[in-house]
C-alpha cells in the first residue's frame, strides 16, 4: 500500500526537480512524525491499520484509499503551529508526544478542562486549515481534505473546537484516530490494553461501531505489523492521482513553518545550490540533485523543540545533541521515500564540515560528496544571512568575511566558496537567474509588504513599526488578504503565498 511499484507506465516530465504526489505524502508523514515526537513509521503503520479497519467496518475502495491518505498527512500541519504549541506547553515535541499516549478517555483530558482555552483552539485551527490545505494542493479527494480540516473532531461533539458531531464528521477522521490509538496504546502497552483504552472511547472520541468491528482483527493485525518485513513494503498499486508529478517546493514550505524567521529559507538554500553547482560545472542531472537537497535539508528540524532553535548560542551540551541529530533523520528519510533517496542522502551532509567538526557523521575530506559540500555552504550563508530571535541578519560583508574564515580553517572547500559567492555578491550572476517574487494581481502592494512581513512571525504592532502605518491599518490589510487568498490564519496564507512565489 505505501511503497510504488515502478513501472514503464509510471508518469514521467520533463522537469527533473519534481517528485510525486505519493512520495510528496510520505515526506510530510516523515515530517509529521518527527514533529509528534512519535517513531518515524508511526503514520505508515498508522495508515495500514486504518485501510485494514475502514475495510472491516464495509467501506468501499474510495473510503478506504481516503482514510489512508488521511493517516498519512494527519499531522502535517504540526509544523504551522509548532510556535503556538511551544508557547503553550513549552516543548512542542515532547508536549504532543505526552498527549498522544496519555490514555485518558476524552480529548480534552487531562490538559484541558472546561472551556477550550482560546490558544488550544488557535492551534487546531492553524493545524487544520494547513493539512486541508496541502490535501487540497496534493489534488487529493475531497473526503480526504474534509476529514483532515476536522481531524480533531469528536463523536459526542467533545473535540476541538467542536462545531461538529456524529454523521457531521467525516467517518475518515473516526478511522484515523482509532488507528492511531491502537498504533499508540498498542506499542505502548499491549493489544489488550490498547482495546480497553478505545472501548473508553467508544461513542465519545469516535463510533462504537468502528471499535466492535476492529476487535476481532486487532491481534492479529498488531502482529502482521510487527512481523520483520513490515506489510506497507510490499509493492501495490497506486491511484493515478498519487503518480502525478508536482513540484518539491510545497515539501521545502512545510518545513520552514515550523520557525517563522526561516520563512522561504529552504528555498533559498535550495536556489544558491543549484547555481553553486552550475558555477562549478555539475551536470544539470547534478544540479538538480543539489536543489531537491537544498529543499529538504531541514526534514530533521522538526524533531527539535522550538525552544532550542529560538535560544541564543552557544547552546548547551543536551540541547546541541538535539541539533547534532537533524541531519541524521534527514538520513532517515533517505530510506523511507523511494524517491528522495540520493537527495535525502546529499542533504543530511548539509551540516558537515571538511576538517571533521560537522555533524551528524564527522565525516571529513574527501569523505564528503562534492554535491553535499555544496548544498552546506549554501545552508551556511544562508544561515548568516537570515536573523535569528536572538540577532539580526549578518551584512553581505560579515557573512563574506566568515565564509573565508571557514575555508581558511579548513571547513569548507575554497573552490566551492568561491563559486558560492560568484553567484551572489554584487556584480555577479547566477547559471539560472531567478526573478525576484511578482505580486500577486489580486493583492496591493502594501497588502503584499504586510504578507511579507506577518510570514515572518512579525506582530501587529511590528509590522505597523516597520511600515509607518497604525496597528489598526495593519489589521484591515490582514483581514483583506486572508480574504483574497481564502485563509483564517497567519501560516497558511504563507504557506499559500510560498506557493505562489510572493515571499
Amino acid at each position: 500500500m505505501l511503497r510504488a511499484r515502478r513501472s514503464d507506465s509510471r508518469p514521467m516530465s520533463d522537469d527533473t526537480t519534481t517528485i510525486t504526489v505519493f512520495d510528496a505524502v510520505r515526506a510530510l508523514a516523515f515530517i509529521g512524525d518527527l514533529s509528534m515526537g512519535q517513531p518515524t513509521d508511526h503514520s505508515l503503520r498508522t495508515a495500514w491499520l486504518a485501510g485494514k479497519i475502514a475495510a472491516e467496518a464495509g467501506c468501499d475502495a474510495a473510503q478506504v484509499e481516503a482514510v489512508r491518505h488521511v493517516a498519512l498527512l494527519r499531522w502535517s500541519g504540526c509544523t504551522a503551529n509548532a510556535q503556538e504549541f511551544a508557547d503553550f506547553l513549552e516543548d512542542d515535541v515532547q508536549g504532543r508526544r505526552a498527549l498522544l499516549a496519555s490514555p485518558a478517555p476524552r480529548i480534552r483530558q487531562p490538559h484541558i478542562s472546561g472551556p477550550v482555552p482560546d490558544a488550544v483552539l488557535a492551534m487546531a485551527d492553524i493545524h487544520c486549515e494547513i493539512a486541508g490545505d496541502i490535501a487540497n494542493t496534493l489534488g487529493l479527494s475531497r473526503e480526504t481534505e474534509a476529514a483532515l480540516r476536522a481531524v480533531f473532531e469528536a463523536y459526542d461533539g467533545s473535540g476541538i473546537p467542536g462545531v461538529l458531531q456524529g454523521n457531521e464528521v467525516p467517518l475518515a477522521t473516526y478511522v484515523v484516530a482509532l488507528a492511531s490509538d491502537l498504533e499508540i496504546f498498542g506499542r505502548l502497552y499491549g493489544i489488550d490494553e490498547a482495546l480497553t483504552l478505545a472501548r473508553g472511547r467508544a461513542d465519545s472520541l469516535y463510533p462504537a461501531f468502528l471499535v466492535d468491528a476492529s476487535t476481532p482483527r486487532a491481534l492479529a493485525w498488531m502482529k502482521e505489523l510487527d512481523s520483520p518485513v513490515a506489510p506497507w513494503t510490499e509493492p501495490a498499486e497506486q491511484p493515478p492521482s498519487m503518480l502525478r508529478r508536482m513540484g518539491l517546493e510545497l515539501v521545502g514550505d512545510v518545513i520552514d513553518l515550523k520557525l517563522p524567521w526561516m520563512t522561504g529559507y529552504s528555498r533559498r538554500v535550495a536556489r544558491l545550490a543549484r547555481d553553486c553547482g552550475a558555477q562549478l560545472g555539475l551536470d544539470e542531472a547534478a544540479c538538480d540533485r543539489t536543489y531537491k537537497a537544498g529543499l529538504i535539508h531541514g526534514i530533521g528540524r522538526a524533531a527539535v523543540p522550538n525552544a532550542i532553535w529560538n535560544a541564543p548560542e552557544p547552546l548547551p551540551a543536551s540541547s546541541l545533541e538535539h541539533v547534532r541529530l537533524v541531519p541524521y533523520w534527514t538520513s532517515r528519510a533517505a530510506g523511507q521515500i523511494d524517491g528522495l533517496t540520493a537527495e535525502a542522502e546529499i542533504a543530511s551532509f548539509a551540516f558537515e564540515r571538511r576538517d571533521g567538526s560537522g555533524h551528524f557523521r564527522g565525516r571529513s575530506g574527501s569523505a564528503m560528496p562534492l554535491e553535499g559540500q555544496i548544498v552546506a555552504a549554501a545552508q551556511q550563508w544562508q544561515s548568516h544571512r537570515t536573523r535569528r530571535p536572538w540577532r539580526p541578519e549578518l551584512t553581505e560583508a560579515q557573512a563574506l568575511d566568515s565564509m573565508k574564515e571557514d575555508v581558511k580553517a579548513g571547513r569548507f572547500d575554497e573552490e566551492v566558496v568561491t563559486a558560492l559567492l560568484a553567484c551572489v555578491l554584487p556584480g555577479t550572476s547566477s547559471s539560472k537567474p531567478v526573478s525576484p517574487p511578482q505580486g500577486d494581481a489580486s493583492l496591493s502592494q502594501r497588502e503584499l509588504e504586510v504578507l511579507r512581513s506577518i510570514s515572518q512571525g512579525h506582530n501587529t504592532k511590528e509590522v505597523a513599526r516597520a511600515l509607518g502605518i497604525s496597528p489598526s491599518t495593519v489589521r484591515t490589510h490582514v483581514e483583506r488578504l486572508f480574504q483574497k487568498l481564502g485563509c483564517t490564519t497567519r501560516a497558511a496564507a504563507t504557506l499559500k503565498a510560498a506557493t505562489r512565489g510572493l515571499i
